[in-house]
């Protein structure tokens, strides 16, 4: 191995070992507007030279076509690569253009077998619950994705935005690789509940949206602005109208920081995720999504970026001080349960 390759770590007991940083696929085809496929999947394989094995996707990224796009991709480098996926989010029988959250039985096994065709694979490696819904046992939920692995359909499982009983709950039925949670310098209320339990339990963490769908970057001011028709952080609340400019604001100690370290906004703020294995005791492994090799590059960089108590406490009082929601509608969060 290059000494120019990330380090590993282990996700959670008896877990997959991978890059410590991996890589978010969804806006390769999904979500963020126009994209340049030849380029997205060229970005796969930079990641994958640079160290990076855990490619992430769901089945509700553009109704599959995301599994769809990576699965040339995951059979090329079936040996090297943790590939993970997630179902539970629906369409609504009522309203098309709506999302539902579903836990069901039936409906795991409906949306297991449509991972596996779409990504051309016999075993996912880590499927994940993608959404809690309330009305359906977290155990029994649980118990089905256990029936799975003792299919030889999945050999991992992971939860996504789950409070730290949820999880505590789950992890009694089956052992939990890893929960996936929006975990950033913008977004920490994970630290009150699940970030303890996971250290407890000894389940890996993997922030998604750990640059804050590109906001902490400096790529973008105002989403309704500067953004395309179809980027669905036009409807993100923190990113438009008076709490985009307020917002932008609080990027000011991470300007001055970068400047002091030669380096990016966004690897600093990575650097910052990545250290939170360290301060809460547990293995972080954050999905950055890109679509471009030279953000693959730069955001490697901030796992060799240790950032001092000093700097630190200065970046410590953004996350209090954000405008705006993380979505619309944060009932598709753990934020209401904690």
């Amino acid at each position: 191995m290059s000494d120019s390759r990330i380090e590993k770590v282990q996700l959670g007991t008896g877990g997959p070992e991978v890059g410590v940083q991996g890589l978010g696929c969804m806006g390769m085809s999904f979500a963020y507007g126009p994209t340049d496929a030849g380029e997205a999947r060229a970005t796969l394989e930079r990641a994958l030279e640079l160290g990076v094995t855990l490619y992430d996707t769901a089945d509700a990224y553009g109704a599959g076509e995301n599994e769809t796009f990576l699965a040339p991709f995951v059979r090329a480098h079936r040996d090297e690569v943790v590939i993970a996926t997630k179902f539970a989010l629906a369409v609504d029988p009522d309203d098309p253009t709506k999302r539902i959250i579903r836990n069901d039985p039936a409906y795991i096994r409906q949306c297991i077998e449509g991972s596996l065709k779409r990504l051309g694979v016999d075993e996912i490696d880590l499927y994940y619950m993608h959404r809690r819904d309330v009305n359906v046992p977290i155990e029994e939920t649980v118990g089905v994705m256990a029936e799975l692995v003792r299919e030889g359909k999945v050999k991992h499982l992971g939860l996504s935005e789950v409070t730290g009983n949820e999880l505590r709950a789950a992890q009694a039925v089956h052992p939990i690789a890893a929960v996936q949670s929006e975990w950033s310098l913008f977004s920490r209320d994970i630290e009150a509940g699940v970030v303890p339990a996971a250290a407890e339990l000894g389940v890996a963490l993997v922030p998604y949206s750990p640059l804050g769908r590109g906001f902490l970057t400096g790529a973008f001011v105002s989403a309704e602005k500067e953004l395309s028709e179809d980027d669905f952080r036009r409807h993100q609340p923190r990113f438009n109208g008076d709490n985009a400019s307020a917002n932008a604001a609080l990027l000011d100690p991470v300007r001055k920081l970068a400047e002091g370290r030669s380096a990016t906004l966004g690897q600093v703020a990575l650097a910052w995720v990545q250290q939170q294995a360290q301060v809460h005791g547990l293995a972080v492994v954050p999905i950055p999504g890109t679509r471009k090799r030279v953000r693959v590059e730069e955001n490697m960089g901030a796992t060799r970026l240790l950032l001092t108590e000093t700097e630190l406490e200065l970046l410590e009082p953004i996350a209090g001080q954000v405008a705006g929601g993380r979505y619309a509608d944060m009932t598709f969060t753990s934020a209401g349960r904690e």
